[in-house]
């Protein structure tokens, strides 16, 4: 059976993960720039003295969140694959 799945038909999209106390699953959100997103709420957290609220807006099916900073535990970026119609 020959193999459907090409490498043209397989793209990578990347994901901010978000880990927050008290839960056991992170929130998963979407943007153009992850990377970007990723960087800011790093050098936030790393700044934070007292609470702040983030309040982000994502393009996915979470389309806004607003979070307190004291209450997210990581962050992290993951790459998925996806599979793209021919």
């Amino acid at each position: 059976m020959a193999s459907q799945f090409t490498q043209q038909n397989i793209k990578i999209k990347t994901s901010l993960l978000i880990f927050l106390k008290g839960s056991v699953a992170p929130i998963v959100l979407y943007f153009e720039n992850p990377q970007s997103v990723y960087d800011d709420i790093q050098k936030l957290l790393k700044a934070a003295s007292a609470p702040k609220m983030i309040e982000l807006d994502a393009i996915g099916p979470i389309k806004k969140v607003s979070l307190v900073s004291t209450d997210i535990t990581g962050i992290a970026l993951q790459e998925e694959q996806y599979m793209v119609k021919p």
